[in-house]
């Protein structure tokens, strides 16, 4: 893939560090295996730190090269993207796990099911967390020294016993599963039966004493119709956080026809990278007083 040169943005205004509590930031990237061009962003940012975790999505035609990169670099913090569906038209995959254990999670044409809904109409729980412990275990057998587990288009949140699924499965390895702490944010991020099941929870996780984050955001509140007013929208939730440890959502790629011809996000994917690799962020963040921190930095025991 021929190397681009990333667009020189306009500078960011340097604000000062923070008197408060720290802020500290789990700069995240989804569907690292996915794609090679999503590969070739994420290992680039992730080598020169300019992104702090990722997590691989196992049933993809390129889970490999993201395990191998994994493997040669065993200190990063990278993750299982639990995937449970497969959304796009063109590039479709099935399960990790043998099919006729896991028949609810898969369409007519054999692949998993393109939408959440139809996952959560048509699956078991009891499927659900074969197919997950499917998808750890060959990263395990991958060489991946994986550091926490999180959900592909959040899945896992769609049903209550989903959910219990996955925490419990969080639980049996010993690392952290994505959950956010209760709040604003996340009553209007989840379902309303969702929200009640977490919330009628909380005294339970609070004695379980787990890793929870304090925020989550899945992406700019505005895509915005250029780089630049992306990146914007990015700067105002970050700049908006308080002492805490919350996660920020990419999903970087490198743009080329195959990310075209995969997905109508191309463009957003490659702003993405192009956004968070240019060298002016590692100098804002400083300015910030905002620290990047992986999961393995945070919850290192789960």
């Amino acid at each position: 893939m021929t190397r681009r040169t990333l667009l020189s943005l306009a500078p960011l205004a340097p604000l000062a560090a923070s008197s408060h509590a720290p802020v500290k930031l789990i700069l995240h990237a989804d569907d690292y295996g996915v794609s090679h061009s999503t590969n070739a962003a994420i290992s680039e940012m992730l080598a020169a730190g300019t992104i702090s975790s990722a997590s691989i999505m196992m049933p993809c035609a390129w889970a490999a090269e993201a395990a191998a990169f994994a493997r040669e670099n065993p200190k990063l913090d990278i993750g299982v993207h639990l995937t449970l569906t497969s959304e796009w038209k063109g590039l479709r995959w099935g399960p990790v796990a043998p099919a006729d254990k896991v028949k609810g999670l898969l369409d007519p044409h054999g692949y998993m099911w393109p939408s959440v809904q139809s996952v959560a109409m048509s699956a078991t729980a009891e499927e659900l967390a074969i197919e997950m412990r499917a998808q750890i275990e060959k990263a395990k057998k991958m060489g991946i020294r994986f550091t926490h587990l999180d959900t592909h288009m959040g899945t896992v949140y769609a049903r209550p016993d989903f959910f219990e699924a996955y925490w419990r499965l969080g639980a049996e390895y010993g690392v952290p599963v994505m959950l956010m702490k209760p709040g604003k944010l996340a009553k209007v991020q989840g379902s309303p039966l969702m929200v009640k099941h977490l919330l009628s929870q909380e005294e339970r996780f609070q004695k379980e004493g787990r890793f929870r984050l304090d925020t989550l955001i899945t992406g700019p509140a505005r895509g915005g119709n250029t780089l630049e007013e992306r990146r914007d929208s990015y700067i105002e939730a970050i700049t908006a956080l308080g002492p805490g440890v919350h996660q920020l959502i990419l999903h970087p790629a490198k743009l080329d026809n195959e990310l075209k011809a995969m997905t109508g996000s191309a463009v957003a994917r490659d702003r993405d990278y192009r956004i968070f690799h240019d060298p002016k962020m590692k100098g804002w963040w400083a300015d910030k007083g905002i620290a990047l921190v992986g999961w393995q930095d945070v919850a290192p025991n789960g």
